[in-house]
């Protein structure tokens, strides 16, 4: 249950607040003077200050409220705090609230105001709180791997994926080759950056190639070069991506865009080292780590006759598959705040949106989506439609629903409100407590 400290020095006003607050399931703690209100902060938690302007009857200037949010700005910087102003003080409460104070409230305040300035204020208090705890839980996660490994900054805290970066820290080692499966914007270049970081030829180039993007006949010559004349346009001879890669690794993505010629040269190169620039016999040699990458069914493609199966085994000597984002739900929202470049969290609605998605377009879909709603939100944080999901489509006509209306609901009580619980549980008549003991028995997520 969250707390608000309430510091005024006329106990008329708090005994009002400490009312309207408790009817909203907030608690309150109390104090006349300054001194006692910085007491109370050392030596309770409270996730919000509410102070008075003014604590000396023959002083209308507002100096000791501006004493006091000062000593408490030091003490705690990110506690918000709502300055209570008479008229007399308002041009004090104004630079104030520039100065970082959360917001400002006239006496007499407007109770409906003050409610959801203070919910807003509370959940946003939260969002950050929960970022710290989990980004406190990611790190306690990464922290074994990290102790050993170079894990080239990848953002993860799934199960799932700690299981794949642990194998490619695993095999990176040796000099096997490695094939990575999973879908397109998986992230599946990252794993095969934190393979080349952790082999022995670390120091070595590490060279990517992405041969779905290059047209079939240019394939070749990009890997393995070509002289000049070999082909029409080629002024000039050009190194190829495997002398480029020489003493390091190089990295095919969409292996299996890669032609039947080329796919006999490739294995050639694995099994001796050695291949010819396109347009030249002379034979040159290469020490390169292969890591290749597919979203293809590469066992069909076998069966059709339009990848060598004598390459397939080659090449997936160690197999690593990395699941699509939808089966790394833990991963979505560390993701998302990691793609976050300024200081803007996601509102729990936001959070909740992002962990319902299917993300059909991976990681890379995610980050666009955050990278769009962090330059179009107007608000403190990243809202529901800021993030300009895509509604799920509606169920067929004479479908039979199978989702509880109860859950529907609350659902729908949660949308309408932003994730605010306090709000949510007044439109549906529920204390919060009633209303968290509801989500719990739905699975609907508190964040």
């Amino acid at each position: 249950m969250p707390a608000i400290l309430i510091i005024d020095d006329n106990t008329s006003v708090a005994t009002a607040l400490d009312v309207l607050f408790s009817l909203h399931d907030i608690d309150t703690l109390q104090a006349t003077s300054p001194e006692q209100g910085l007491a109370l902060l050392r030596e309770h938690p409270v996730d919000l200050v509410i102070q008075d302007m003014n604590f000396t009857e023959d002083t209308t200037s507002g100096e000791e409220g501006e004493a006091l949010f000062a000593r408490i700005r030091e003490a705690h910087p990110d506690l918000p705090v709502i300055l209570l102003t008479a008229w007399t003080h308002l041009g004090t409460a104004v630079e104030l609230v520039k100065a970082g104070a959360a917001d400002y409230l006239p006496k007499p305040w407007d109770d409906r105001k003050l409610l959801t300035t203070v919910n807003n204020l509370l959940e946003l208090s939260e969002a950050r709180s929960e970022l710290d705890r989990r980004r406190q839980r990611e790190q306690r996660q990464r922290s074994a791997l990290e102790q050993r490994y170079d894990l080239c900054g990848a953002v993860f805290a799934d199960p799932a994926s700690e299981r794949v970066i642990a194998l490619a820290c695993q095999v990176a080692r040796s000099t096997l080759p490695v094939l990575i499966t999973g879908p397109n914007g998986a992230g599946k270049e990252k794993i095969a950056q934190i393979i080349q970081a952790n082999s022995a030829a670390a120091k070595g180039p590490f060279v990517a190639v992405n041969c779905g993007a290059l047209p079939a006949e240019l394939i070749e010559a990009e890997l393995f070069g070509a002289e000049a004349g070999a082909y029409t346009g080629a002024n000039k001879a050009r190194e190829g991506k495997f002398e480029a890669a020489d003493g390091g690794t190089l990295f095919l993505d969409e292996i299996g865009n890669l032609p039947l010629g080329g796919q006999m040269k490739l294995l050639r190169v694995l099994e001796t080292g050695r291949f010819e620039r396109l347009g030249s016999n002379r034979e040159r040699q290469v020490k390169v780590r292969v890591v290749s990458a597919t979203n293809a069914d590469l066992g069909a493609m076998i069966r059709e006759g339009s990848f060598r199966e004598d390459l397939y085994y080659r090449l997936n000597t160690v197999e690593l598959t990395l699941p699509p984002l939808a089966e790394r739900p833990g991963d979505i929202v560390p993701l998302a705040e990691h793609f976050l470049a300024a200081d803007k969290p996601l509102s729990a609605a936001a959070r909740t949106a992002l962990q319902r998605h299917p993300w059909p377009g991976n990681v890379r879909e995610l980050r666009n989506v955050i990278q769009r709603a962090e330059l179009l939100a107007i608000g403190n944080r990243i809202e529901v439609a800021d993030l300009n999901l895509p509604r799920a489509p509606a169920a067929p006509r004479g479908a039979v629903a199978t989702i509880d209306p109860d859950r529907q609901r609350i659902e729908g009580a949660l949308a309408n409100n932003h994730g605010i619980i306090a709000q949510a549980a007044a439109e549906l008549g529920l204390s919060r407590q009633a209303l968290y003991r509801r989500m719990d028995r739905f699975g609907i997520p508190r964040e």
